[in-house]
């Protein structure tokens, strides 16, 4: 019943938002609006007793009068009301909902008992239940925006946040930097439904890939590592967890009614069962991007190619995070350098570029010699070049057969980059300083899954995920 439900709340085919209205900035604007606005293609009926039409669709005065199957109830009524909502959500044998409504266990005893009230009628009912207290969600899927005014762009990334509006900048944010969500989940006080029941959920969906946690405390704490324990063993769950001090502790209970419990026995519990925690909020992104595309190292070994600068920072990055930069043999060290021009200093590792005019096929040839050697499990480098870079109103179409020579070369550099993590089982991470607009490199390298980064650091925050995953997965196996 719970995956029926979840299927109903991810990819409804009709909702119903009880509450709309015809008021701009009310939530009950806001959620017919945002469907209608980011393309979703079911039918929408909203709900008030006082309006004939909102936002030209015909509106009914209770979910008695909608004529067709409701799969979705998104619920935006005063708190007290909710739980006769839900009975008339019953009654219409709807089985799933999105109460946004707030005044919930998070403001007080009185709020509890309503709460609980709440989920006694969703459950004996048969509906499951998202929230209360939370802005929404997003699903790819089911092209169904309750919390996004614009469409994010799509791609493996489930997200699941405990806070709504900052989770919902954080998503926002991460759309503009061009990371894909095939799910948000704003989960609030997670009254029915707790983050358990969605990692089991996502671990079945065939659209995620990697699961994005933002947590302030945890209803169950047993239940969620024991979900968490299984599910990473096929999905890497990558965490943010808020409210470690006895401040942030007091602000996540009056936030999302949770206790936030001891940080030092999460941190234990994640490294046991192999959770990968970020140190930042934003890092949980730049991880996830990594882990989203590309192969996991068999150990903890990089290479570095770029420029000085890049290098020694990056050699520092990942020498904190525990990655390990091998100096290279003889041999490579020789015919690498013979790609070098003569002021370069001798290669080692990191690789200096040394400022030089190169192509897009000779890095791939220096990437490809790192990828064959069996002590490198990784590579990490900058771009390769581009034409766009030197000019950037280039529009380059890379399958036209007229290419100028220079383009021509770029192109088939690019691909053959973009064919070397597949071709070696080896991850390969990009970085950019400063990205190009509508850059054939970038779109090149997308589809190889391999992932660019403004920063050295974030380059070895991704490489560190694919590391610390790769452990995590070894220890599932037999003799792991």
């Amino acid at each position: 019943m719970t995956m029926q439900a979840m299927e109903a709340i991810f990819r409804p085919r009709a909702i119903a938002v009880v509450g709309a209205s015809d008021t701009f900035g009310k939530w009950g604007h806001r959620l017919v609006q945002r469907p209608l606005q980011t393309g979703y293609p079911g039918a929408i009926y909203p709900i008030n007793h006082r309006r004939k039409e909102i936002l030209g669709l015909k509106a009914y005065p209770d979910l008695a009068s909608v004529p067709g199957p409701v799969d979705l109830a998104v619920v935006a009524t005063p708190t007290e009301t909710v739980p006769q909502v839900l009975r008339a959500c019953v009654a219409r044998g709807i089985k799933g909902a999105v109460v946004i409504t707030a005044g919930f266990a998070e403001t007080g005893e009185q709020g509890a008992r309503l709460q609980e009230e709440m989920t006694v009628v969703a459950r004996s009912g048969g509906i499951r239940l998202v929230g209360p207290n939370c802005m929404g969600i997003w699903s790819a899927a089911g092209e169904l925006s309750l919390c996004f005014p614009k469409r994010p762009k799509t791609g493996p990334i489930a997200f699941v946040s405990q806070s709504g509006t900052f989770g919902v900048s954080m998503a926002q944010v991460a759309a503009t930097q061009g990371y894909g969500l095939s799910k948000f989940i704003s989960i609030g006080n997670q009254a029915d439904l707790e983050v358990s029941d969605y990692l089991d959920y996502l671990a079945e969906d065939d659209d995620t890939r990697v699961i994005v946690l933002y947590l302030e405390g945890l209803k169950d704490g047993a239940r969620f590592f024991d979900t968490a324990r299984r599910v990473v063993r096929r999905k890497p769950i990558i965490v943010y967890k808020a409210g470690r001090s006895a401040a942030a502790e007091r602000a996540a209970m009056s936030h999302t009614a949770s206790i936030a419990g001891s940080a030092a026995v999460f941190d234990s519990m994640c490294r046991q069962i192999g959770l990968l925690q970020a140190a930042e909020s934003f890092h949980l992104f730049e991880m996830a991007q990594a882990l989203s595309g590309l192969p996991l190292p068999r150990g903890n070994r990089v290479a570095i190619l770029g420029s000085g600068g890049q290098g020694v920072v990056g050699t520092d990055a990942c020498t904190a995070l525990g990655i390990a930069l091998p100096e290279l043999d003889a041999d490579t060290a020789r015919r690498i350098s013979a790609l070098l021009p003569g002021h370069a200093p001798a290669a080692r590792n990191p690789v200096d570029f040394a400022g030089s005019h190169r192509t897009a096929l000779q890095e791939a040839e220096i990437i490809e010699m790192f990828l064959k050697l069996d002590y490198i499990d990784g590579v990490i480098s900058n771009v390769p070049v581009s034409p766009q870079l030197f000019d950037s109103s280039l529009k380059i179409d890379p399958d036209a057969e007229d290419l100028p020579e220079a383009v021509r070369i770029a192109v088939e550099g690019g691909r053959r980059y973009a064919a070397l993590p597949r071709k070696y089982g080896k991850p390969v991470i990009c970085l950019r300083f400063a990205p190009l607009e509508n850059d054939i490199m970038e779109a090149i390298l997308g589809q190889g899954g391999i992932p660019v980064y403004s920063y050295p650091e974030q380059c070895a925050r991704g490489m560190g995920a694919l590391v610390e995953y790769a452990k995590v997965r070894r220890r599932g196996e037999p003799g792991g």
